[in-house]
């Protein structure tokens, strides 16, 4: 087996690699057989996942990163990056439902729900972790700041 740093692999790791490779073989399997169409529709929007994360998401993100460290307090720069990791790619895959993109009138089982008040619940549960989380490392006064780390 190889080496990871100083320690070696441990057996566990190996088999859930290989059950993780084995996994995505047969996802590759399965979608192989349904037919050249559907590939074509995989091979777009995993194309689109990448326009979005480079082309949209890595730039509002750090666009965002240069107004917070204009406008935030020091101390809450921490707690504002760790609620935008959260909350960006999740609304970024949400954008399809939030948007009711691919909705029919002939076919009402698809997006059926209102989304818009779940991503708004998520939101405000990443909001109040994150502010939670801020609160204890106050508290327990462990190094927030790059500065503070020796």
């Amino acid at each position: 087996m190889g080496r990871v740093g100083a320690g070696r692999v441990s057996a566990g790791r190996v088999v859930l690699g290989a059950l993780g490779v084995a996994g995505a073989a047969y996802g590759g399997w399965l979608l192989v057989q349904r037919g050249f169409a559907d590939l074509v529709a995989t091979a777009v929007w995993l194309g689109a996942g990448v326009v979005g994360h480079d082309g949209l998401l890595a730039p509002l993100t750090l666009l965002a990163g240069l107004l917070a460290a204009r406008l935030l307090p020091r101390g809450w720069l921490g707690p504002a990056a760790r609620f935008g990791v959260l909350v960006g790619p999740v609304t970024l895959l949400a954008v399809p439902v939030l948007g009711r993109f691919g909705a029919r009138a002939d076919n009402a089982t698809l997006l059926d729900r209102a989304y818009w008040p779940g991503w708004a619940l998520l939101v405000g549960l990443c909001l109040v972790g994150v502010a939670v989380g801020a609160w204890l490392e106050g508290r327990s006064g462990v190094a927030t700041r790059r500065d503070d780390v020796p």
